[in-house]
């Protein structure tokens, strides 16, 4: 393949591509919700298709992150079996297969499920299944990281690693803490996350989404955060930029997400390019894609289009991501083979 004189279109068609920063429960596009209401009672199905309708009408704007998470909870209540999950999961394995998505980390918010008072064996049961019979149809593999809501509180997200550390064997690789930074500061969770390290699961952490840079350092200081979500605040901190380059912690740029949220009130406003410059671990994901009205696709393109990156840094992007894994080294190695036929991939990540 002759990268140089291929349509844009195609090269990010067909770039191999990993996905970092994924919420399953915001993945639930408009046609997959139509297909949970069919089950559904009336008023349901009603409700699912005015959810969807407004959405699309507000241009998946929410103008505040509060906002934002009162939607995202709304959305998640319409999940309410095991099998609306695996449903779930089935489309979203198929729509990463049809992106040419090799590998995703796919975030399942067990914090919410506790919330809604399901059970988290039958639901990751039922998603894990389905994962695997989508797997064995399309190549896509799925890993999963459990997420706690940070503003529950420190046994909230104690009982979140209990069930991460059980289903440690079957696909689940690191714990996550997401919602709001200002009610839930990292500091609170340092034993926590000592715990799922001891457990040997990875930790991952949202920070600089809505928090400041002090939100980033104690992330990575405080709770070992081996990546951050989002991280937009450490732009506005020289030492905190220091400390992730230094470290090699990635950030999972999700950069549709923060317009949509209203962090930012332009796309041209994040600081991707800063980032980039910066020398940091820089990767692309699309956070929550259906109530973004995004694909990973469309930020590679959002990326070339609007920051002006070449396409030799669309191919850095998924290499760090790559890299950036909870995978062995092992397989990192054949994904990094698979990306070389493509573009080719350098010794370091950018």
């Amino acid at each position: 393949m002759n990268a140089t004189n291929t349509p844009l279109t195609d090269f990010i068609a067909r770039l191999p591509k990993v996905e970092l920063h994924l919420h399953l429960e915001g993945s639930v596009r408009p046609e997959t919700l139509r297909e949970l209401a069919r089950t559904k009672g009336w008023l349901k199905r009603v409700g699912a298709a005015y959810w969807a309708w407004r959405r699309a009408r507000q241009s998946y704007r929410y103008g505040s992150f509060r906002k934002f998470l009162r939607s995202f909870g709304a959305a998640t209540l319409l999940l309410e079996t095991p099998e609306d999950y695996a449903l779930a999961t089935r489309r979203l394995v198929e729509w990463l297969g049809r992106q040419n998505v090799r590998y995703a980390e796919v975030t399942l918010s067990a914090g919410v499920i506790l919330w809604k008072k399901q059970s988290v064996e039958a639901v990751f049961d039922a998603v894990s299944a389905a994962a695997a019979e989508v797997h064995g149809r399309t190549g896509v593999r799925i890993n999963w990281i459990f997420d706690a809501i940070r503003h529950f509180g420190v046994a909230h997200v104690r009982e979140v690693l209990r069930w991460a550390e059980r289903f440690c064997s079957r696909g689940v690789v690191a714990l996550g803490i997401g919602g709001d930074e200002a009610r839930g500061p990292a500091g609170l969770f340092a034993e926590v996350y000592a715990e799922a390290r001891a457990a040997g699961l990875h930790r991952t952490a949202h920070a600089g989404e809505v928090g400041g840079p002090e939100s980033i350092r104690q992330a990575v200081e405080l709770l070992g955060a081996e990546r951050i979500g989002h991280g937009l605040a450490a732009a506005r901190d020289p030492t905190v930029m220091a400390l992730l380059r230094e470290r090699r912690i990635p950030l999972e740029v999700c950069l549709t997400s923060n317009v949509a949220t209203g962090i930012l009130r332009r796309l041209e406003d994040h600081p991707l390019r800063q980032l980039l410059e910066g020398g940091l671990v820089v990767t692309l994901n699309s956070d929550d894609p259906a109530m973004f009205g995004t694909s990973l696709t469309e930020e590679f393109l959002l990326a070339a289009n609007r920051f002006g990156l070449t396409r030799d840094q669309l191919v850095c992007l998924s290499e760090n991501a790559i890299r950036a894994t909870f995978l062995p080294a092992t397989e990192q190695q054949a994904l990094l083979q698979d990306l070389a036929k493509v573009a080719g991939v350098r010794g370091e990540s950018h």
